[in-house]
């Protein structure tokens, strides 16, 4: 049995358009055009992922995002939004969307999204993300981080790190791929109690970014517009036979 995924879309094409394809790659889909009932849908029935339209009649889709997640719904969710709802984008983000997808879209690009988030959220990136059950090693692609001795070696070489510059890392691997707020940065690294401002996770992020571009092709860092950061792993060294 495949996965199961909701679009919620009132665009009557392009929810017809989303069901074809991803059926055709071997998803469940179920479709709902109204925002209350993909609404209460969404937190009755149990998917996989659901593609969440930002602009739906009955309840607009940032309400949708934000009550679910304060359900306490993990479902991953991929919001769908126009070319310039930059602003709706950083606030889905915000609120717990794990990715986004600006109309109008192909369908390659849709399908490796879904794909992505999915391997993502479901712990199926092996060979990606890899961790030693005693902690002493994360493997990401060409990227090993050993936290007990705060070591880092990408593509065979070794990256001299300043401490919050190797914890920065350290957070971010933990979640490749995943956007991480300013904010949350600022607390697993540096505490709740810190009293410096946003700017320093900025400085650190940049100095971080600069040392791996010893092998950006492997792994780099992607800002996130007015949200925070990512950690992007190139797998195609490592494991191929994935996206």
């Amino acid at each position: 049995m495949g996965q199961r995924l909701l679009v919620i879309e009132d665009e009557p094409t392009l929810a017809r358009l989303l069901s074809y394809n991803l059926i055709q790659e071997g998803f469940e889909v179920d479709t709902e055009d109204h925002g209350s009932a993909g609404f209460e849908r969404a937190s009755r029935e149990s998917y996989d992922l659901i593609l969440l339209d930002l602009m739906l009649p009955g309840m607009n889709g940032l309400d949708i995002l934000s009550r679910l997640r304060h359900q306490g719904l993990t479902t991953p969710i991929i919001i769908l939004t126009a070319k310039n709802g930059e602003a709706e984008v950083v606030q889905g983000l915000k609120s717990g969307a794990d990715d986004y997808i600006t109309k109008p879209f192909g369908v390659s690009e849709l399908l490796a999204r879904v794909t992505a988030v999915l391997r993502r959220t479901s712990g199926g990136d092996e060979g990606v993300l890899s961790e030693q059950k005693d902690g002493s090693k994360i493997q990401l692609g060409e990227l090993e981080i050993y936290p007990e001795k705060y070591e880092v070696i990408l593509g065979g070489q070794s990256i001299s790190l300043r401490p919050k510059e190797f914890e920065v890392l350290l957070y971010l691997s933990r979640k490749p791929g995943v956007v991480l707020t300013r904010d949350d940065l600022m607390n697993a690294v540096w505490g709740f109690d810190y009293i410096g401002g946003q700017r320093t996770v900025d400085v650190h992020v940049s100095s971080l970014r600069k040392k791996l571009e010893l092998d950006p092709d492997s792994v780099h860092i992607d800002s996130i517009r007015g949200v925070g950061y990512k950690l992007v792993v190139n797998k195609k060294r490592s494991a191929s036979h994935l996206l």
